[in-house]
């Protein structure tokens, strides 16, 4: 019969192991950032389509658009600190619905701001006609997120005017530990 390790010695098993991941993954952070889009006028920041599908009028498959939305710290547009910009594109991949496969990059720009200069980038599957929020991947980062993992949950939050649409942005942000990577 085998004889099961010591009381002590899982102890010090699990926290070697505790110790060993904490140095590797470093401290999951959450980001909260609110996207203002505008998608008419001169100062649009969504071209959408810029190509259309080729099955057709209503057919969304093959269809190409790009984004260069505001990022800011509130959902009121007017009273929030802009942080710096949403910037990606968007191709339909969904022969049967109006599905999208998005690549976002969200800049930060703002001045004294310890992230500016920095990026995360998000991508995954966009449906329009899904209730809820939109999980997609957080797959790396510059600057101050380098080595980046994680996920984002994006929610349409409504429309302030009929040129308008605001998104709110969690994000859930593992960064390697800087002695690791840097």
């Amino acid at each position: 019969m085998a004889s099961s390790p010591s009381p002590p010695l899982t102890l010090l098993l699990v926290a070697l192991l505790v110790a060993a991941t904490s140095a590797a993954g470093g401290k999951p952070t959450h980001i909260r950032l609110y996207v203002h889009e505008k998608f008419e006028g001169a100062n649009a920041t969504v071209a959408s389509p810029l190509l259309r599908s080729p099955l057709g009028r209503n057919a969304t498959f093959g269809e190409i658009g790009v984004l260069d939305d505001e990022l800011r710290t509130g959902p009121r547009r007017r009273s929030s600190e802009l942080v710096g910009r949403y910037q990606g594109f968007f191709v339909g991949t969904d022969l049967a619905r109006p599905s999208y496969l998005s690549a976002i990059t969200l800049v930060f720009t703002a001045a004294g701001e310890r992230r500016r200069g920095s990026t995360l980038t998000v991508q995954g599957q966009y449906s329009f006609d899904v209730d809820g929020p939109v999980e997609r991947a957080v797959v790396g980062g510059t600057g101050e997120f380098r080595m980046a993992s994680g996920y984002s949950v994006l929610k349409f939050l409504g429309s302030p005017t009929p040129e308008t649409a605001v998104f709110r942005i969690d994000l859930f942000v593992l960064v390697p530990s800087r002695g690791r990577y840097r």
